[in-house]
């Protein structure tokens, strides 16, 4: 008879690996939304914001890229420049995203609530902090000094100008594990409000909380999400709640600030031998 045994981590959580816009900073992740529409208007072409956050999470450029590939986009675009875009174009619009978003991102940098208390609470735990973002070096400069203001400052950050490939390859989360002197990939827990953020963290091995409202599937400032009735908040919620769900999340919460239930429930199951 044949036996075949399957080594598991039963150990304590080593880390948490965030996001930064729509996770920690950034309700709503606005302003990576508006540039985006700014950088295509300025081409003649309109995209409206929902198209615009189709592929929230991925490298800036890969984004702009896939915009560009979008049936109605590429239509609308034919129609204004008399052929498709090209890999020019493509590196012109993200030429031009760079600036817009630097000028803009302070703007936006406020922290999202509950994200000082949850950073507290892990490193109690004694959890690291780790992140990811699909901003280049310059725009994570500014996300970290404005949250360094604020009191937030992970152990390591990486973003997608710093790997070979950003989402949803696991590369800045993997990076992330090294920085940070992680013993195990099943000892974290990636937190994103995109489906490639979640994406990120599920191909890299690790636990995966979304993030329904404050982020990008929601995409509405929290005055906005505060004023909504409450059928249609409801109704929306539960689309990303199945969204993202769907893409393969472990958990899924309004927010970061509820994510703490979330990571008692993982470290149980670490404990019964169960890994991500």
């Amino acid at each position: 008879m044949q036996f075949r045994y399957r080594r598991s981590y039963q150990g304590p959580l080593q880390a948490l690996i965030v996001d930064w816009a729509g996770t920690v900073v950034d309700y709503g992740c606005m302003a990576p939304a508006a540039v985006f529409v700014d950088v295509f208007r300025r081409e003649g072409v309109e995209i409206s914001v929902a198209e615009a956050r189709e592929p929230m999470g991925a490298h800036k450029r890969t984004h702009i890229a896939e915009i560009c590939a979008m049936s109605a986009v590429a239509g609308r675009w034919r129609g204004q420049h008399g052929a498709e875009p090209t890999e020019a174009d493509v590196d012109r619009m993200y030429a031009n995203f760079i600036p817009l978003q630097l000028e803009c991102l302070s703007q936006y940098s406020g922290l999202i609530p509950g994200v000082l208390e949850v950073a507290e609470a892990c490193r109690r735990r004694g959890m690291k902090i780790g992140s990811t973002t699909g901003y280049d070096r310059d725009m994570l400069a500014i996300n970290l000094a404005d949250a360094e203001r604020q009191g937030f400052r992970p152990d390591a950050s990486f973003c997608a100008s710093d790997v070979p490939r950003g989402r949803p390859y696991p590369h800045m989360a993997l990076q992330n594990v090294i920085a940070l002197d992680i013993e195990t990939v099943a000892a974290c827990v990636k937190v994103d409000d995109t489906v490639p953020g979640i994406e990120e963290g599920l191909n890299a091995g690790m636990w995966t909380i979304g993030l329904a409202v404050c982020g990008n599937e929601f995409g509405l400032p929290e005055a906005e999400v505060k004023a909504m009735p409450a059928e249609t908040f409801q109704r929306r919620r539960q689309s990303v709640y199945r969204k993202m769900y769907q893409s393969g999340s472990h958990y899924v919460v309004d927010s970061i600030g509820d994510i703490l239930p979330c990571l008692d429930h993982i470290q149980a199951r670490l404990a019964r031998g169960e890994q991500p």
